[in-house]
């Protein structure tokens, strides 16, 4: 039967929202009785029906931080409309309509509305690309529907909703607990502060809520959903933090870009009005034209450039099973120049076994993997590789034994505890059972088992030669490339029956677990390719250094320096950057010192991807500039992840790698082309406005001839790269895009005097003609450079895409036919000679033959820039 609370409208939750004795339920919801804020939020815990959830989805609006909706086609158009280069286009149609000009103003009405079109058109197809590629990996939830759990995305959870949570999750919503056993909360999301809170439904206050963005680390929870999306504590802060993000490397390199063109234009544009003023020209026509120089210089197709650039590389990744979650990714991915990932599953197997259970003298000892079973089935935190390893190895007789109690594993301790009960009566005796990092237990160890499988078995102080043995064997196995895990036990008190930190004292040592965990098949080619590529493979790991060395030894790579977790917290943030530049091995570290390390990479100047999938590495996932996991990682690991790998796989990233160098090198390419030859072409027609009599190319001539040569590297993202792009890792370099275009750009102006000489010394053309031999030699130039400039080596040999081909020959058709069509009156051309083609061609095969050597000159004395890079930004907020 339907319950009667969770079907048709509420109006206690329509209502609920803005009362409160303090001015708003959004601070007092986790203060109210449970029983009381159920019936206000009309649920149940049977949970909601879907009919009711759906209605309202409708009403409170999805469970977002953000609007990450895909733009509709309408909301593009108006933010094109809105950018500054067609706003001073739609001021320049509103003068040529006030002054009577109305052939004028329909076409460069024309003009905008094509290339507007054009570019919403593009980003949409790749934005909605992009989205369908994200919404694989988004964040999913547990929730109670129609009294059944339902696996759903977490954006349409709604008030009212009943979540099932447990370890690895994070918390979708703001809620409240309903019922939990052994909750340990990751709330540093929130307060900065890495220890896990403990949380329950019985506790006061905010220790009976959990909130979005936090984490379980331990146990699991039924929760009931108060507030969602910007309602949410952490919504509140993600809407101020939302308007203050970073941009990242990718973003910033195209802004810096931006504002060097917004001053080489600027001062053009300057020049050109003062001149022509001087000149006692037209007013109304040399701002006009001063206009489409403005115009003509700006690469108005960048953003589109760049969008489609990065979808297409986002689509080809995707068919190497890897998601993109932030498209500007992709560029960041082929700029790394170091990878740091843990060892297990990546260079590892990830088929983690059991081999050795032994004590403190090398015995094969049951009794240790015992203890070791009844800790990990009883605990109720995430279950590691290692813990699933010794729960595989065989099944431990459990009968009598009772859990009261347990202190959850943290990446601090490195170590977890559970409280038992075994027997009944006065034969009942309580055990606090412990296992975890070595180091971290034997430095609680009092004594130890001198024969755990004996019940009869002396126990012996762990001192003096006792604990060199300990510590001998220990290193005998790690040694010999098993990982470990001690194992220790202590009789408590008959009433005791919750278990306290103080109590990890005192211990007695088992013995230990040894695990074997056989290298990755083709994990040293990978790593070998990467190398190749230009990135160092740095490992990160909370095991030993013994049997990191071990696995580096089966792999052949070589360990330049080892630093321990133990070392970094030592260090300050300068001498962990020095320490840093010479060790490629960071054993026994914890989440915080990854995350340090990582910084002090990246403040190094280096360019760093992380590649992890638990809770623990989060931190350096977030920190590094890609963060990279993979469709199995757990809720906190995905979220703060760039990019998702659907295979664990290093030769899955060196492809990604090369994907991302592939990327920016066309998009490098598209702003190498247009500076360049606009440069050229707008300032020839600056020099040549202060000579003639008449304007070199009419403003309407100088638009049309932008957005051909626009439509003409419109297929640049399909173009293909040269391998020697992707050898190196790459980034921005302001001063060599400069550089490049204060270099080719004399060129092409060089050969525009020259067209200048020939129209008017040779052929003795009129105003008109004029105008018309300048468009055709201007865009046929521009449109064949671009064969020249897309590549290092010789044009001939470096295939381009047929699709860039195609469209550079349809628009040069079209620029050679335009006037001779119908369409040339309007805009003012006017029938060339036919020898004038003959001599246009002859100059344009001598200008790329001069570009070809002035490039080939240029990247002898000005190599393209290659990482790492010279920043130390955080790349998010």
């Amino acid at each position: 039967m339907r319950n009667a609370s969770t079907s048709g409208s509420s109006p206690q939750l329509s209502a609920r929202r803005g009362t409160g004795e303090d001015g708003g339920v959004d601070r007092i919801w986790w203060r109210r009785p449970l029983p009381l804020e159920m019936a206000t939020l009309g649920s149940s815990a049977a949970g909601l029906t879907t009919q009711e959830a759906e209605r309202r989805l409708a009403l409170h609006g999805k469970n977002l931080l953000a609007d990450t909706s895909v733009l509709t086609a309408w909301k593009r158009i108006i933010r094109k409309l809105a950018s500054p280069l067609v706003l001073l286009l739609l001021f320049a149609a509103s003068v040529s309509a006030a002054t009577d000009d109305p052939a004028s103003t329909l076409i460069i009405a024309a003009i905008i509305l094509c290339s507007v079109l054009l570019d919403t058109f593009q980003e949409h197809r790749a934005g909605r690309a992009a989205e369908h590629l994200k919404r694989a990996v988004a964040l999913r939830a547990t929730a109670l529907r129609n009294n059944r759990p339902d696996d759903i995305l977490a954006e349409n959870l709604v008030p009212g909703d009943i979540v099932l949570l447990h370890a690895g999750r994070l918390v979708p919503a703001d809620g409240r607990i309903v019922t939990s056993t052994d909750l340990f909360v990751n709330e540093a999301a929130l307060t900065g502060e890495p220890y896990p809170v403990e949380k329950g439904a019985a506790l006061n206050g905010e220790g009976g809520a959990l909130f979005m963005g936090t984490s379980v680390i331990s146990g699991e929870a039924v929760m009931l959903v108060c507030e969602t999306g910007h309602a949410t504590r952490i919504g509140a802060v993600a809407n101020v933090l939302a308007t203050f993000r970073k941009a990242t490397a990718f973003e910033q390199g195209v802004r810096d870009f931006g504002k060097m063109i917004l001053v080489v234009v600027s001062l053009l544009v300057l020049f050109v009005t003062v001149t022509n003023l001087v000149g006692q020209k037209p007013l109304m026509e040399s701002f006009l034209f001063a206009l489409a120089l403005a115009v003509g210089l700006t690469p108005e197709l960048l953003p589109m450039i760049v969008t489609v650039t990065l979808a297409r590389g986002a689509l080809r990744l995707s068919r190497q099973r890897v998601i993109v979650k932030r498209l500007s990714a992709i560029q960041d991915l082929g700029a790394i120049d170091v990878l740091c990932t843990d060892k297990t599953g990546t260079l590892t197997e990830g088929a983690i076994k059991l081999i050795r259970h032994v004590d403190i003298r090398g015995r094969e000892c049951e009794a240790v993997q015992r203890y070791a079973w009844l800790n990990s089935s009883f605990e109720s935190g995430i279950r590691t590789a290692l813990e699933e390893a010794i729960l595989a190895h065989g099944a431990v007789e459990a009968t009598g034994w009772t859990k009261l109690d347990e202190v959850p594993f943290d990446f601090e301790r490195k170590r977890l505890s559970v409280l038992l009960a075994h027997g009944a009566g006065k034969d009942e005796r309580r055990w606090l059972i412990l296992k975890g990092a070595p180091d971290a237990v034997l430095s609680h160890c009092r004594d130890a088992l001198d024969d755990p499988d004996d019940p009869a078995s002396a126990v012996i102080p762990l001192e003096g030669n006792i604990r060199a043995m300990a510590q001998a064997r220990l290193a005998e196995l790690e040694d010999a490339g098993f990982r470990t895990l001690a194992v220790a036990v202590k009789c408590m008190p008959p009433d005791r029956d919750h278990a306290r930190l103080d109590d990890e004292a005192g211990l007695t040592l088992a013995g230990f677990t040894a695990f074997f965990d056989p290298p990755k098949e083709g994990a040293a080619k990978a790593i070998r390719k990467l190398k190749d590529l230009g990135i160092d493979v740095n490992i990160l790991t909370g095991d030993s250094e013994r049997v990191t060395q071990y696995i580096c030894g089966m792999l052949d790579v070589p360990v330049r320096g080892v630093l321990m977790g133990n070392e970094v917290a030592q260090l300050d943030d300068a001498a962990l950057r020095e320490r840093v530049r010479n060790a490629n091995l960071f054993c026994r570290v914890s989440p915080m010192e990854k995350n340090r390390v990582i910084q002090a990479m990246r403040d190094n100047g280096r360019t760093v991807g992380y590649l992890g999938d638990g809770v623990n590495d989060a931190p350096a996932l977030y920190s590094a500039d890609v963060g990279i996991s993979v469709d199995k990682a757990v809720d906190v690991a995905r979220e703060a992840a760039d990019l998702i790998l659907l295979h664990h796989d290093l030769d899955v990233i060196a492809a990604g790698v090369v994907e991302g160098r592939r990327t920016f090198g066309n998009v490098r390419k598209y702003i190498m082309m247009g500076s360049s030859s606009n440069f050229g072409n707008m300032t020839s027609m600056a020099i040549a406005a202060l000579y003639l009599p008449f304007l070199p190319m009419q403003p309407l001539q100088i638009l049309l001839n932008n957005v051909l040569y626009d439509l003409s590297e419109a297929t640049v993202p399909l173009d293909t790269v040269d391998r020697s792009e992707t050898l190196e890792p790459q980034k921005w370099d302001m001063h060599f895009l400069r550089d490049f275009m204060l270099v080719m750009g004399p060129v092409s102006s060089l050969f525009d005097i020259a067209t200048f000489y020939l129209m008017l010394g040779v052929f003795r053309l009129g105003e008109t003609q004029f105008q018309t031999g300048w468009f055709v030699e201007s865009l046929a130039t521009q449109i064949l450079v671009i064969f020249v400039i897309r590549t290092r080596k010789n044009p001939l040999k470096s295939r381009p895409h047929p699709a860039l081909v195609a469209a550079a020959a349809g628009i040069l058709a079209v620029a050679i036919a335009l006037p001779l069509t119908p369409l040339a009156d309007w805009f003012n051309f006017a029938p060339l000679p036919p020898f004038f083609y003959a001599a246009i061609a002859g100059l344009a095969i001598l200008y790329l033959l001069l570009a070809q050597v002035m490039k080939q000159l240029f990247y002898a004395f000005r190599p393209i820039a290659s990482v790492p890079s010279e920043r130390g930004h955080g790349r998010r907020s």
